[in-house]
């Protein structure tokens, strides 16, 4: 599932996208996540659900979103370095180049239209979602593989570096 492009949601409202949005709600907060994908859990559909706290979006928090059959467009060419993990890769981080500011587009979960500008960690969480409905794993994005490897011995050797 996660190696494929997901397919579009045709009826929003329908009975079996709500239960889907629902659990993937309680599968992002079980395990303390930032997002989730459809394809994340084995469901083949454009579906991102995403909530970006205060602490890491410089004091700004977004509620959690439901963003169904989404586009995301970058505002302008400026890309920042940041660190990510994903609940598909368990224990791993690298640091993946992002646009910094982004417009996003789609369906929320009664079917209104959404449409937001998103900047910073916002911006980052809904591109590393939306890449699942796309199939990319963070990985790819990568510059290197320099970077990348489990969570704990990343931290270790940026202390060891600061020393």
């Amino acid at each position: 599932m996660l190696n494929r492009p997901a397919d579009p949601v045709e009826d929003v409202k329908s009975a079996e996208i709500q239960r889907l949005i629902a659990d993937m709600i309680e599968t992002m907060e079980d395990a303390g996540g930032a997002g989730l994908a459809a394809p994340q859990v084995h469901v083949p559909l454009r579906i991102v659900i995403f909530h970006a706290p205060s602490a890491r979006n410089d004091g700004a928090a977004v509620p959690l979103t439901v963003l169904i059959n989404p586009v995301v467009q970058p505002l302008d060419e400026r890309m920042q370095v940041g660190y990510e993990g994903c609940l598909s890769l368990p224990g791993l981080t690298g640091a993946v180049p992002r646009y910094v500011n982004v417009r996003y587009s789609g369906l929320d979960r009664d079917g209104a239209v959404v449409d937001r500008v998103a900047e910073g960690f916002h911006a980052r969480v809904v591109q590393h979602e939306c890449d699942h409905l796309d199939g990319v794993l963070y990985p790819s994005r990568m510059d290197g593989l320099d970077t990348f490897g489990f969570v704990e011995e990343v931290r270790r050797a940026m202390v060891e570096q600061k020393e």
